[in-house]
Formats: C-alpha cells, sequence, structure tokens
C-alpha cells in the first residue's frame, strides 16, 4: 500500500469507498509538500482541485480590503479543505497557507464528481462538510456583529476547546499553539486587544495564560459568562492492558 493510498483510505469521507475507487483516486492525485508559512493557494486561483491534508496543519485565511488577515479555519490531518472547487469551479476567495510543514493530497474535481455520482454517501458527506463550515463562519460573523471582544474570545477559547483541549490538573489544556495575533485574526480584534482581554480572564480565575499556550482554568464558569454550553472534552484512550503470559513473556 502506497502512503497516498494509506491517507486517501483514512479519510472519513472516503471510508465507504471500494478499494478498486480508492486506487482510481490514487492515479489521479498527486502529493505536494509545503514548508511552514507557504501559501498552497491564493485568492483568484482557479479551484480545480480538492484538498485533503495527509500531514501537517493549514489555515484558511481571507484578506480584507485593508490588507489585514482574518483567519477562517485551522484544517486538521485527514480534513478535506478547497471543498468549494466542487460547487462551481471559480476562482478561490480565500487562500490557505501552511502552519508547519504540511503534505497535501491534490484531487481533480472532476474525479471527485465521478465517486459523488456513484456514491450518495459522499455526496452526503461533502455537503455536510461545506454546512458545517459555512455555519461556523456565520457564528463568528453574528459574534463579530453583536458580542464584545471578551465575549467573542471566550467563544473562541470555548470553541478551541471541543476540538484541541485536553484535560491536566490546572484545567483544559489547549493543545494548538496560537498567538496573540492569530487569536485576534480570528475573532476580529487586534492583539492588543485580545491581550488585555486574556489579561481579566486570568484574573477572573477563568484561564492561565503562557507563552503561545491556554489553560481554561473553569471551563463551566467560562461557558456560564457568555451564556454557552459547556463544550464536550474527549476523554484520553487509554488503552486496555494486556494478560501476560509469564512463560514467554509475551502478552496473549
Amino acid at each position: 500500500m502506497t502512503e497516498k493510498i494509506w491517507h486517501l483510505k483514512n479519510c472519513r469521507i472516503f471510508e465507504q469507498l471500494s478499494a478498486t475507487e480508492i486506487e482510481r483516486l490514487d492515479a489521479c492525485s498527486r502529493v505536494r509538500r509545503f514548508a511552514k508559512r507557504s501559501p498552497i493557494y491564493l485568492p483568484a486561483e482557479r479551484a480545480d482541485t480538492v484538498l485533503l491534508l495527509a500531514s501537517g496543519r493549514v489555515k484558511i485565511c481571507h484578506l480584507t480590503p485593508e490588507g489585514k488577515q482574518s483567519i477562517l479555519a485551522f484544517i486538521e490531518p485527514g480534513e478535506l479543505f478547497g471543498e468549494l472547487s466542487i460547487l462551481d469551479g471559480e476562482a478561490r476567495d480565500e487562500y490557505a497557507e501552511a502552519v508547519e510543514a504540511s503534505m497535501i493530497v491534490s484531487i481533480p474535481k472532476e474525479a471527485m464528481h465521478e465517486l459523488m455520482e456513484s456514491r450518495p454517501g459522499l455526496s452526503i458527506g461533502v455537503t455536510k462538510l461545506i454546512g458545517l463550515r459555512r455555519r461556523r463562519i456565520e457564528r463568528r460573523v453574528k459574534n463579530l456583529l453583536f458580542l464584545s471582544n471578551r465575549d467573542r474570545l471566550a467563544h473562541l477559547l470555548l470553541e478551541l476547546a471541543e476540538s484541541y483541549g485536553k484535560r491536566t490538573d490546572d484545567g483544559v489544556e489547549l493543545e494548538i499553539r496560537l498567538s496573540h495575533q492569530d487569536l485576534a485574526n480570528i475573532v476580529g480584534s487586534t492583539r492588543e486587544t485580545v491581550t488585555v482581554v486574556l489579561g481579566e480572564l486570568q484574573n477572573d480565575g477563568l484561564v492561565k495564560v503562557g507563552r503561545r499556550r491556554i489553560v481554561l482554568r473553569s471551563l463551566q464558569r467560562l461557558a456560564q459568562s457568555v451564556q454557552a454550553p459547556e463544550p464536550r472534552i474527549p476523554e484520553p484512550y487509554v488503552e486496555a492492558p494486556q494478560e501476560t503470559d509469564f512463560r514467554f513473556g509475551f502478552g496473549t
């Protein structure tokens, strides 16, 4: 099995595909590698491929007319992005950048069209993906219009906790490392304002802030402060202990 086939098979949207269909995708797709901070695609580029992140991390951004960066989403390994090319193939509106060294599998949109015509479940999966990301962006736009800087940042921290939270003795630590400028680019604020708000949240005992490290000290209180539901933090996976065969020292 080639490395590319392995990544295609381990993408949740492609789980239902047969071995033959995966091999067809493998034959028409190609792998590209990007260094940290390298652009993957730019605004106005032709949208003729769907991209699968095999390793690394990618951010999807939009540039305002003033030239400021707005971060729309982070993409993790196993996720598709650039999926709007499936719908119209028009030029891309946003741009994608590698947050760290990343490997991308580029899939022609024609190949996706063929699979979606023969696999209704794949079409539903792509539609759900597009809808989920659109709802997330719409929610952030509403927050930008109607909420204070403090409330916007609190909502973002809760959202990040659901995706990147890890329970520790201090609280819930965000395993994604973001600068104050990154946070500002997501919530539509300034670095200075984000620094001030994080200081206020820390003084209130809601968060603990370090260098590119944020721990949510009281998830419940933070959620209550903005009348939001408390996010679900997945429990760490603990492998079941194996029984030991003492005759040979191997697990049974």
